[in-house]
Order: C-alpha cells, then sequence, then structure tokens
C-alpha cells in the first residue's frame, strides 16, 4: 500500500497530538518532584506513573493500529482486544467485546484485526461526546461479518468522515480530524476487506467488516 507524504504527515501529527498530553503530564510530574519535593513527592510520583501507563497504551494501539506488528500472522484476537480495551479504558468510550468475537474464519484472514482495531480507533471521531461500541458477529446473504454497534449522542457519520471513509477526499483536502477515516478504508481496501456501514438510527453508527475485495457502503 502506497501513501502520499501529506497523509504521513498527517498521521505523524495525529500520533504527536494524542501523546502529547501524557509525555507533558511526565514532564510537570518530574519538575514538582525538582522545584518542589517535600509533599508533594507523592502526588507527583502518581501523576509520572498514570501519565506513563497512559502513553504506553497509546503506543501499543498505535503499533499495532498503523505499524509492521498488525501485518503479524502471530496476531491474536485476545491481544488486539486487551490493547483496545486498556486504550478506552478511563475515557468517554465504553467499549463491550465479547470473549467470542471475531469469529476464527475472520480473524485468518490477513489485515483483518488491523484493520477491526482503525475501525475501533475511527469509532473515537464518530464519539466526540462519548458513548457505546459494542462488536457483535453478523451474518448477511451467508457472508459473516463483524459489526460495531457505535451509540452515542451524534454518533453519525460527517460528510468529511463519509468521504474520507470511502477514499473520494482528494489528498490535499484531508485534514488531522479526517486522517484516521481514510487511513481505515485504505487498510480495507489494501487487505481486501469490506466495510459497511449503516446509520438509518439516530444516535446510531453500525460498521460491518467482512472478507471481500470491494469497500461498499450502505
Amino acid at each position: 500500500m502506497q501513501i502520499d507524504l501529506r497523509v504521513l504527515e498527517l498521521l505523524s501529527s495525529k500520533l504527536c497530538h494524542d501523546l502529547v498530553s501524557p509525555v507533558s503530564a511526565i514532564s510537570n510530574g518530574v519538575e514538582l518532584v525538582e522545584d518542589v519535593g517535600g509533599d508533594v513527592v507523592e502526588e507527583a510520583m502518581k501523576l509520572i506513573g498514570d501519565s506513563a501507563a497512559h502513553a504506553s497504551r497509546r503506543l501499543r494501539v498505535f503499533r499495532m493500529a498503523y505499524g509492521r506488528a498488525g501485518d503479524e500472522d502471530n496476531l491474536n484476537a485476545k491481544d488486539v482486544k486487551q490493547i483496545a480495551e486498556q486504550y478506552m479504558a478511563g475515557g468517554k468510550i465504553t467499549l463491550t467485546w465479547a470473549e467470542d468475537q471475531p469469529t476464527m474464519a475472520l480473524v485468518e484472514q490477513r489485515g483483518f484485526l488491523k484493520t477491526l482495531l482503525n475501525l475501533i480507533l475511527f469509532s473515537e471521531e464518530v464519539l466526540a461526546y462519548g458513548g457505546v461500541v459494542t462488536l457483535r458477529s453478523a451474518t448477511t446473504d451467508m457472508i459473516e461479518s463483524c459489526r460495531l454497534e457505535i451509540v452515542g449522542r451524534n454518533a453519525q457519520l460527517s460528510d468529511q468522515a463519509r468521504a474520507a471513509l470511502e477514499g473520494t477526499t482528494p489528498i490535499e483536502e484531508l485534514s488531522p480530524r479526517t486522517i484516521q477515516s481514510y487511513m481505515t478504508g485504505k487498510f480495507a481496501e489494501h487487505f481486501k476487506l469490506k466495510l459497511s456501514y449503516d446509520q438509518s438510527i439516530p444516535d446510531r453508527l453500525d460498521l460491518s467488516l467482512s472478507g471481500a475485495e470491494v469497500l461498499v457502503v450502505a
């Protein structure tokens, strides 16, 4: 999969933006210890520990979602589930992922778990006010798929996110707000997976991922 330089720049900006907060908090904690010490040491050490754990969780997700780690043959659903749950923990979004999801037939498809993780990251863009993401199995026309039910206030695709997901947005018009949508669609296309969505119900977006050769919009 070839990526334009602008896409790499936007993706790098997203990674730095998502990591700057916990890393800055670590620096602030260190400064507290150095400048004040005494009674604030315990508080500062907790800040450092929590922020380091936060940064570590994000790095693990990014490594698997965007890096070569997500393409490894030994990648399994249990590891991806754990990383995704840890990433969402303590935030505004609740992730509900049953132990038997996705099915083994889907897991065995190259790039499926990597693309699924990108879909979960994409749900953050949809749930700006928080909400619930639930993974379920689904079968339509004898085709097995994994469905993400994204429920929350205004849980709908914006026109910009939809165009980026479908890959119709010109590269020069992509932005930090749409880069995750674009990457998710590109991973689905690269791994020949079918990605479809349904937003006919207010405050709910259903995303389905299955094996196929084209991106389908419902």
